[in-house]
């Protein structure tokens, strides 16, 4: 697979009770379609879709869990390596409401803290609502997560959900890397040499030098040596990264 074919990934786990929309959610944000027949989701499904953020391809794998007690052995492996979560609950389904903070709990006792969005879903129903929206202020501020209301049946909000969680992950693993980067005292290649590396054009042995893809090439005019950082795009900084387990 060539360099470009490669993009920044996220995986993102959306959880919550049966029946509060969360495989019609993905449905409406990697198909553009919704139904309103109920399945049972079994276990977990899987859905991803490109987008764009900052100029970079971002893939955005969902993985629709099970909101049955039921499946909790088998969903549960399934969040391991999320970095982003969607807790979900109806505005209609008042159990569903309460069981967010278990639901968050859940999730990181798996993936630690992640970037994590609360998902009010069904607010085309807010004749029948059963929650009020001071008790999801509320909740939202003690989780310390945003809130983000949707309608998966009118297509509000959805594409939101995942473009705020895709964005806050690219900038975490930009964060990571610079800090990577500062700690090592590496410089950047694209904004010049490192201090005290210097370059020649008469030098016999050449190390060309990148943090992410060291290379040797052999001169045939002298017997000196000398580094050189050879330059490259943060793009393939931040797949080599995240390879690596940097970010």
């Amino acid at each position: 697979m060539r360099e470009d074919d490669i993009e920044f990934a996220i995986k993102v786990v959306i959880v919550g009770n049966g029946g509060v929309g969360k495989s019609s959610m993905i449905q409406r944000y990697c198909k553009g379609i919704f139904t309103k027949d109920y399945k049972k989701t079994i276990g977990v499904d899987f859905l991803e879709r490109q987008i764009e953020i900052d100029g970079e391809d971002v893939r955005i794998m969902l993985w629709d869990t099970a909101g049955q007690e039921e499946f909790d052995a088998i969903t549960k492996a399934y969040y391991r390596g999320a970095q982003a979560c969607v807790l979900t609950f109806s505005t209609t389904d008042r159990a569903s409401f309460e069981a967010i903070s278990d639901w968050k709990r859940k999730v990181e006792n798996e993936c630690q803290d992640i970037p994590t969005v609360i998902v009010q879903n069904k607010i085309d129903l807010v004749d029948q609502a059963i929650v009020t929206a001071d008790e999801v202020e509320t909740l939202t501020k003690q989780l310390n997560c945003k809130l983000i209301r949707t309608s998966v049946k009118e297509d509000v909000n959805v594409a939101s959900v995942f473009r705020y969680l895709a964005t806050k992950c690219h900038q975490l693993s930009q964060a990571s890397y610079n800090e990577h980067m500062s700690s090592n005292n590496i410089h950047d290649p694209s904004s010049g040499l490192s201090n005290g590396v210097h370059s020649s054009s008469h030098d016999s042995h050449t190390k060309t030098i990148s943090a992410f893809s060291p290379t040797y090439t052999k001169s045939k005019s002298t017997n000196n040596s000398t580094i050189v950082l050879k330059k490259n795009s943060a793009r393939k900084r931040k797949i080599i990264l995240k390879k690596c387990g940097i970010v």
